[in-house]
């Protein structure tokens, strides 16, 4: 049995974390359904700027586009929608089968409405109805700014994907904008089951302090805090407001591993796979790093036995002068700058590209002129 599927078995979800045209069109993302138990995906700016800017298969549909007038943001939107409607069809199967636990796929909004929370709302709201599909959900950064929108669009009954999440405070902060959402929903009689994740970004810190902490804990600050999250996120599922949803008709908002590809050449591939290994979670695996644990995935203790280590880790961070809360609100501040940049190139990407097949299309159509 795959390693992948073994996870499957012991209750975590596996994602990826790419879409392309080319994973839809060869099959390839049904084969990793079937042979590496992968029930849903997740997407960004940088997979789409990769995957525009690195292969034609976009511009046939970027072609006529143009010629429909469309540019810039409302093409980008039209080209992922038809990704992820057509991955969400072939998630659907497992959507429906888990019941909305599995089966889903997420667009972002946005970044430049980062610190907009009305015009993030309305964002989520119309990029939902748009898809027409139950099982995508929209991203929305846990920022302070974020968080007023998270709590609005599940009131509205928008499944949210909550991104940029760092460590267990800003966890809290988006989980309790989701129940205030929830709350709000039983409240007005309206139907409390609103699906959300809350993904929490493992490898930026151990990038963030790569060659500045002793060697020998190397590599484990993420982890660290995964576990200090873990114990958190159950600990929650557990009190009063969360059962008194869940009698109402409500389900948790799940929690998410992302940013899960190792970043540290001297590290195994597989290290924050292996590492997080936990049921009632999800991973969100980068493409090489799904296949790296398929192929030669192994397992020590779960996420659940390790807690204790990962408290004595982050205690030792703290005594050799990290400012463990500082370093996650800086963690969070510059990946939003990130994002942002992300959808800049992505846009630049865009007009570039369309620039070059409508010049493209009118040598052809001078040329192609008859005498």
């Amino acid at each position: 049995m795959k390693a992948t599927r073994t996870l499957h078995d012991m209750g975590q979800s596996l994602w990826l974390d790419n879409i392309t045209r080319g994973l839809l069109t060869s099959g390839t993302l049904r084969r990793y359904i079937q042979e590496f138990s992968v029930t849903g995906l997740t997407s960004n700016p940088t997979i789409f700027d990769h995957a525009i800017k690195n292969s034609p298969d976009y511009d046939d549909a970027i072609r006529q586009k143009v010629r429909e007038g469309k540019s810039g943001e409302a093409l980008f939107f039209e080209l992922a929608m038809e990704d992820l409607t057509q991955a969400a069809d072939l998630f659907r199967p497992i959507h429906d089968q888990t019941n909305g636990v599995n089966g889903w796929v997420s667009l972002e909004v946005s970044p430049l409405l980062a610190h907009d929370t009305t015009a993030t709302i309305a964002a989520a709201r119309e990029l939902h109805a748009r898809a027409k599909r139950p099982n995508l959900f929209i991203k929305i950064p846990g920022t302070k700014e974020g968080l007023p929108a998270i709590e609005e669009a599940i009131f509205a009954g928008v499944p949210i994907n909550v991104t940029l999440l760092f460590s267990r405070e800003q966890y809290v902060a988006a989980a309790e904008a989701y129940l205030r959402g929830i709350e709000r929903r039983i409240a007005a009689g309206l139907n409390p089951d609103v699906a959300s994740v809350a993904s929490l970004f493992i490898s930026r810190w151990d990038v963030a302090v790569m060659g500045k902490a002793p060697e020998e804990l190397r590599d484990q600050l993420g982890i660290a805090v995964a576990g200090q999250t873990y114990e958190t996120y159950l600990a929650l599922l557990s009190s009063p407001p969360w059962q008194r949803i869940f009698n109402a008709g409500g389900r948790p908002q799940r929690l998410l591993w992302a940013s899960t590809g190792n970043k540290d050449p001297k590290a195994a591939d597989i290290l924050y796979i292996r590492a997080l290994a936990a049921p009632l979670t999800v991973n969100t695996m980068p493409e090489a790093t799904l296949k790296a644990f398929a192929d030669h995935g192994v397992f020590g203790p779960t996420l659940p036995a390790q807690a204790h280590h990962g408290e004595a880790v982050l205690a030792r961070f703290t005594s050799a002068g990290f400012d463990l809360g500082a370093l996650a609100a800086q963690l969070q501040d510059e990946g939003a700058t990130s994002f942002v940049k992300s959808w800049n190139d992505l846009l630049e990407c865009i007009t570039s590209k369309s620039t070059t097949l409508k010049k493209a299309g009118s040598s052809n159509t001078t040329t192609n002129r008859p005498n």
